[in-house]
C-alpha cells in the first residue's frame, strides 16, 4: 500500500470483454503494472501490455503469489459481479479495506434474468461450482425460479438428472451459455427429456420447477420419513417444540449433542441461509447417517464431528445456542456451565427417570422452564382405535 491510493483493483469482465468494461475499469487496466486471471478472462483482452499472469486451480493457490505484489499496481479479473459468487470475496478476506477497489460488471443472474423476463428478487441464485446438486433440495417447489452457477456441461447435466429424479421432471430448465458474448446461446427443454450434449462453459442452468415430487415443508418439525435413522432421532412433535425453544436466528452457530440422524441441526441449518451447526455424535455409523441426511436435504455445510462429550467439544467455535438430545450427564452439564459464554440458549430434551431427576435438579438451581411433553397417537385396537401414547418427554429450557 502507498499513497496512490489501493493497490488492487478487482474488475469485473465478461463474456463481451473490453466492450463491456466501464472507463474505471478501462483505466486500471490501462495503468496496471500485473494483470491477475483465469486463461478464459486474459484471452478476452488481447491488447493488454502489461505483465499477465493466468491464475491457478484452485482459487485459494493464487492468494499467496498476489499479496507478495503489494506495492505494484494490480489487476484481478473476475466473472461478472466479482461479489456475488465470485472472487471478491474471497480476497477481500486477506486485505484491508484500504488495499483494494472493485468495479463490477453485470452478473451472470443479472444477464440471465434479462434474457427470461424473470424478477432478479424473486429468483433463487446459486452457486453450485464445487458445491453438489443437492443444494437445490430445499428450492424444489412448484413455481419457484432457480438459476444456478455449475461448472461445466457435465454439472448442468447432472443437475437436470436430479430435478427429474426427485419428482421434478416436467420442469423447464433452460440452459444459458456464454452470456453477453459472441458465443452466447440460449435453450430450453424438459427435465425429464434427453439433456443436451454439447454444453459449453460458462453456464448458468435457469429452472421453472414443475412436478409431482415431494416439497420440503417450510415450518419446523419435519416428518421423520425425510430423515434416515435407526429409531434414535426427536420425533416431529418433540422436534417442533424443540426448534421453537432454540430459537434460531440468521448468522448462528448451534451445537447438536447427540445428534443421532442429525435431524435437529439440519433443520436449524433449514431456518436460514447464514445459520451455522456442528453435530457432535461418539457413535460413527449415527455420524455417518447424519452427514447422509444433511446432503440429502441440501445442508452438506453441516459439521459432523465424531467422539465423546464433553472432551470433544474442547476448542470448538463458540456456538450461539446448544441442544443436548443424548450424552446427557451432570459431568455434560457442569462442562457447559463452565464454559458457555453468557446469554447462551441451552435445550436439553430427557426421556429417562435419571435425567429428568437431573433436569429437574438444574432448573431449581439455573431456572429456565421446565416442560413436560406428553404425546399420544390414534392406533388401532383391533377394529377400532385407541390412544398409543409415547414415553413422555422433558424438555429444559435456558439462557446461560
Amino acid at each position: 500500500m502507498d499513497e496512490r491510493g489501493p493497490w488492487l483493483t478487482i474488475v469485473g469482465i465478461g463474456e463481451d470483454g473490453p466492450d463491456g468494461l466501464s472507463a474505471a475499469s478501462r483505466a486500471a487496466l490501462a495503468q496496471a503494472e500485473l494483470v491477475f486471471g483465469a486463461a478464459r478472462h486474459l484471452s478476452l483482452l488481447p491488447d493488454l501490455t502489461s505483465e499477465t499472469r493466468t491464475w491457478p486451480v484452485p482459487f485459494e493457490a493464487g492468494i499467496a503469489d498476489l499479496l507478495k505484489q503489494r506495492g505494484r499496481r494490480v489487476v484481478m479479473l473476475a466473472s461478472g459481479d466479482p461479489f456475488w459468487f465470485g472472487a471478491g470475496a474471497t480476497l477481500s478476506r486477506h486485505l484491508s479495506r484500504a488495499e483494494w477497489v472493485a468495479y463490477p460488471a453485470p452478473s451472470t443472474f443479472a444477464l440471465a434474468a434479462a434474457r427470461l423476463g424473470w424478477r432478479v428478487e424473486e429468483t433463487i441464485c446459486l452457486g453450485l461450482h464445487a458445491a453438489p446438486v443437492t443444494r437445490l433440495r430445499p428450492h424444489l417447489a412448484p413455481g419457484a425460479r432457480i438459476v444456478a452457477l455449475v461448472r461445466d456441461g457435465a454439472g448442468a447435466r447432472a443437475l437436470i438428472d436430479y430435478i427429474a429424479q426427485q419428482g421434478f421432471g416436467a420442469s423447464a430448465v433452460t440452459m444459458l451459455e456464454s452470456l453477453g458474448g459472441p458465443r452466447e446461446r440460449v435453450r430450453t427443454t424438459a427435465a425429464e427429456a434427453a439433456p443436451f450434449t454439447d454444453i459449453a462453459h460458462p453456464i448458468a442452468v435457469a429452472i421453472e420447477v414443475a412436478g409431482s415430487g415431494d416439497t420440503l415443508p417450510l415450518a419446523a418439525g419435519l416428518p421423520d420419513a425425510w430423515f434416515d435413522h435407526d429409531g434414535q432421532i426427536t420425533k416431529r412433535p418433540a422436534r417442533a417444540l424443540t426448534l421453537s425453544a432454540l430459537a434460531p436466528r440468521a448468522g448462528e452457530l448451534l451445537w447438536d449433542i447427540g445428534t443421532g440422524s442429525g435431524s435437529i441441526a439440519i433443520e436449524w441449518l433449514l431456518a436460514h441461509p447464514s445459520t451455522r451447526a456442528i453435530a457432535f455424535e461418539r457413535d460413527p455409523v449415527r455420524a455417518a447417517r447424519a452427514r447422509t441426511n444433511a446432503a440429502a436435504l441440501g445442508v452438506d455445510h453441516l459439521a459432523v464431528v465424531e467422539g465423546a462429550v464433553p472432551a470433544v467439544l474442547i476448542d470448538q467455535p463458540t456456538p450461539t445456542a446448544v441442544f443436548v438430545g443424548g450424552g446427557l450427564s451432570s459431568a455434560l452439564l457442569d462442562w457447559l456451565a463452565a464454559h458457555l459464554s453468557a446469554g447462551t440458549r441451552v435445550v436439553v430434551n430427557a426421556v429417562t427417570l435419571e435425567s429428568e431427576a437431573l433436569l429437574s435438579q438444574w432448573h431449581a438451581r439455573r431456572g429456565g422452564s421446565l416442560l413436560r411433553i406428553e404425546l399420544a397417537e390414534a392406533a388401532p385396537i383391533g377394529a377400532r382405535r385407541g390412544w398409543r401414547s409415547a414415553y413422555p418427554l422433558v424438555q429444559w429450557s435456558v439462557t446461560w
